[in-house]
Order: structure tokens, then C-alpha cells, then sequence
């Protein structure tokens, strides 16, 4: 056993299975040096105040205040880090304009490396004080830049999952930003992977390489394939955008008479550790193809209602046994802050159910059984986010990671009062997830270690 080195007390809500909640009151969360849970001791054990008294004389000692609770850690599945300068610009523009006129001449920046220094330590920072423990990011083309971004969250204490964007078809990326050629693309890719391995041997909380092609239409087969024979060779994470929009979608079956799932299976770059955005246009034998890989989605609510044109069948693929997180989607989604995108999963999912179309008949309108609750949103953006990395994350529990945000409900500029009319703890979470700003988000820890505060 691990020497234990903290004792984290407060009561617990976490959502150990897609759709139901458990809430555990003041219990005692032990935690070794390595940051990882040894025991959660209910206060009903016979050995409760024994544990309280060792851990006040032997451990570091954290105890909640009235209105403070423990949640897990958020884990945010799909980021475009140097697009953080453009959260909230050109939305209402078409998809082609927003890309070629704001986000390309944007990324391109990022050969400044002292640019990219100062967005990506806000960026990271603004993640952390959301209460987002772990991030799967894309960075650029640039190795230095996109290193530097693994490097800020090694050293702001957030799990970073970074990846060196690919995108080297001369015909689909525009010739002042994308890669010199394919070789290079794919030379430079190894590179970042060994650099950002080397980089996290000693980094607590983990800094991981991911293998990142843009999506299909950036990429020539060339690159695909020997993307695919890399995630092999090192057994990397990998992520990419699958069937986001309808653009996406019918381009990739053009060029090869098959589905973006079919394609980037057969590349090899579905696997146990790949997180595939959107997904919006998934059939049936497309989940199945996901399951049989391991492959997860990063289900991004808010983006998808301004670029992806349909809204993901987030029950439907979960009962089929898909594997499914959140994600912001910077800046295709306007919001940093995951508790947004809980709640836009579950206003997308009702208006799937319900339809837009009013002329249309009722039981026309709309796709049957497609809602989802706060509590599986909640889910979605923390046990599914770690199912999603094949990490032990998003849970409270004995042999997973520790991390956590303390959720203060009574904090001075965002109280959230129930006069005492709604008691069920049950109500207490959802208006914790309905009502939270970043006001309430009072300290966040990673892997056991403090690394946001709001102070007294």
C-alpha cells in the first residue's frame, strides 16, 4: 500500500454509470503520493473517527465548509487551443468563411512562439478555474508552439493531451498555413510524439502525444497511412474530426465510396485510445465499427448547433454501447466551460426528441427517445470522458485518479439557494450543474495536488 499523504473530507456527488447519480455525504477520500485514491471511507464506518484523528496528525488535511462539495474533475474532450483568441468571433458566418478568414490566419501565428506562450497559458489557466482537469487538445503545424502548449500544462498542473496538427493536402489547406509535405508532416509528427514523451516522465499528472490529422478533406492518403502506422509504432492516442457536417460527410464518401468511419478505420487510426468530434452522421454500422475498435466520440453540444448541421443521437449510440465525453470545441463552440456544454447536451438532445419543424406532425417532427438528463450529461463530461481516454477519471472511487473541483454554493457573487423547498440531493446537483458560474468553482486539484484557487 502507498503512504497516504492527504485526507480530502466533504460530500461527494459523482456518476459512477450513464444516468445514475450517487451521492456520498461527507466521507473521507484518502489519497497516496502518487495522487491516486487509496480509500473513500464512508462516515457511517466503524473506523471513521480513527481515520479523521490519523489523518489531522499524519496527513495534510482538507475539510469542506458548509455549502462546498466534492465533483469530480471535468474532462474535456476536444479543445482547438490556438483558436482560444477567437472564442465568440465570426459565428454567424458560413463555415468556409469562419475557417479561411479568422481560424487559418490565426493558427498561423503560432510560429511566434512567444505568441503562443501567452494564449496558451490563459487558455490552460481559464480551463483549470472551470474546474477541467484533463484536455484532449489540437495545437497547429508548429512542433515548438505546439510542444510549448504540453509544456504550460505540465507546469500549471493540468493532464494535457496534445496533439501536432496534420494537415498537408496542397489542394485543401491554404499554402500560408498547412504542412511543407507529407514527409514532413508525418517526420515532425514523430518527432512531437518522442518530445512530448520524454517531456512527460516527469510530470505527475501526465502530458500525453496524440496523433492529430485535421480531418480527412486536409489530408492525402500518404499522410493518413503513415499517421496510422505511428499510432501502431507507439501506441498513441489519436483524434480527428468524423463526419462533423454534412460537408464533411459527403466529401469523404466522394473521394472514396465510403463512410469517414469505414476510412479511417482502414488507415488504422481507430483504436482503444482515439477520440473522433462530432460524429454527427453516424448510422448504425458506423457505432458498430466504433465499439469494435474502442473508438470514442467527443460529443461537443454547442459547436454542433452552429457547424455540424444535425444534432448527435447521444442516447442512441450510448444504448448501442458507443463510448461518449464532452467537449468544448473551441472556438466552434463559444464556451470554455464544460457545465455549458452539460447543459447544451441536454437542450439539444429535447429538441432532437421534439423536432424544429412546427408543420409537420407531431410524431413527425422529431426523433423518439433522444432525450438525456442532467445527470447523464454529467456523466458524459466526467466517467465518460476517462472511459473516453481509457483513464481512471471522473469518478470518486478507490484506484482512480484523484481529481477534483470544490463547488462552493455559497460563494459571494453566485449563491445558489433552494429556501429550502427542494431537499433531495438529487435537485441540489442539478442546480449545481444548471447554475454554477466560475464563481462557484472555489479550488480544483489534479492528480491530488492544488492547482486553481479562488482564495478566502
Amino acid at each position: 500500500m502507498n503512504k497516504i499523504t492527504k485526507v480530502f473530507k466533504g460530500s461527494v456527488f459523482h456518476s459512477k454509470k450513464f444516468g445514475e447519480l450517487q451521492f456520498l455525504e461527507n466521507v473521507l477520500i484518502e489519497v497516496n503520493e502518487k495522487g491516486i485514491i487509496e480509500e473513500v471511507i464512508e462516515n457511517d464506518s466503524l473506523i471513521y473517527e480513527e481515520k479523521i484523528k490519523f489523518a489531522k496528525e499524519n496527513c495534510e488535511f482538507i475539510e469542506l465548509k458548509d455549502g462546498e462539495y466534492f465533483l469530480p474533475g471535468f474532462v474535456d474532450l476536444h479543445v482547438h487551443a490556438p483558436q482560444w483568441p477567437q472564442a465568440g468571433i465570426a459565428l454567424d458566418e458560413p463555415l468556409n468563411v469562419w475557417l479561411d478568414e479568422c481560424t487559418f490566419p490565426l493558427e498561423e501565428k503560432y510560429k511566434d512562439i512567444k505568441f503562443a506562450r501567452e494564449v496558451y497559458t490563459d487558455l490552460v489557466k481559464q480551463f483549470l478555474a472551470r474546474g477541467t482537469t484533463t484536455v484532449m487538445y489540437f495545437a497547429t503545424v508548429h512542433n515548438e508552439a505546439s510542444l510549448e502548449l504540453a509544456k504550460i500544462c505540465a507546469k500549471l498542473g493540468q493532464r494535457g493531451l496534445v496533439g501536432k496538427v496534420v494537415m498537408d493536402d496542397k489542394i485543401m489547406n491554404p499554402e500560408f498555413y498547412r504542412d511543407n509535405s507529407t514527409e514532413e508532416a508525418i517526420n515532425n509528427t514523430e518527432k512531437f510524439i518522442l518530445d512530448v514523451k520524454e517531456l512527460g516522465k516527469d510530470v505527475i499528472q501526465g502530458v500525453y502525444p496524440v496523433i492529430t490529422p485535421r480531418f480527412v478533406p486536409s489530408c492525402t492518403d500518404e499522410a493518413l497511412e503513415g499517421l496510422g502506422k505511428l499510432a501502431k509504432k507507439y501506441n498513441s492516442y489519436v483524434q480527428s474530426h468524423c463526419s462533423e457536417c454534412q460537408w464533411e460527410h459527403d466529401f469523404v464518401q466522394e473521394r472514396f465510396g465510403k463512410r469517414d468511419t469505414e476510412v479511417l478505420e482502414e488507415f488504422g487510426l481507430l483504436g482503444s485510445k482515439s477520440v473522433m468530434a462530432h460524429c454527427n452522421f453516424l448510422n448504425e454500422a458506423d457505432g458498430e465499427i466504433f465499439i469494435k475498435t474502442g473508438t470514442a466520440i467527443g460529443h461537443c453540444p454547442i459547436s454542433n448547433s452552429y457547424f455540424a448541421n444535425a444534432v448527435l443521437p447521444v442516447k442512441k449510440l450510448k444504448k448501442q454501447g458507443v463510448n461518449i465525453g464532452l467537449g468544448t470545441d473551441i472556438s466552434g463552440g463559444f464556451s470554455p466551460s464544460l457545465y455549458e456544454n452539460i447543459r447544451h447536451a441536454v437542450i439539444s438532445s429535447r429538441i432532437l426528441e421534439d423536432g424544429v419543424d412546427s408543420e409537420k406532425e407531431r410524431f413527425e417532427r422529431g426523433v423518439s427517445n433522444s432525450r438525456i438528463s442532467v445527470v447523464e450529461a454529467f456523466y458524459l463530461a466526467t466517467k465518460g470522458g476517462g472511459e473516453s481516454l481509457s483513464l481512471p477519471l471522473g469518478i470518486i472511487e478507490k484506484g482512480y485518479i484523484c481529481d477534483l473541483q470544490v463547488i462552493d454554493t455559497k460563494a459571494k457573487n453566485n449563491v445558489l439557494p433552494d429556501f429550502g423547498v427542494f431537499p433531495k440531493k438529487e435537485h441540489l446537483l442539478q442546480k449545481i450543474l444548471y447554475l454554477s458560474t466560475i464563481d462557484n468553482v472555489k479550488k480544483v486539484y489534479v492528480q491530488g495536488n492544488l492547482v486553481h484557487s479562488k482564495g478566502e
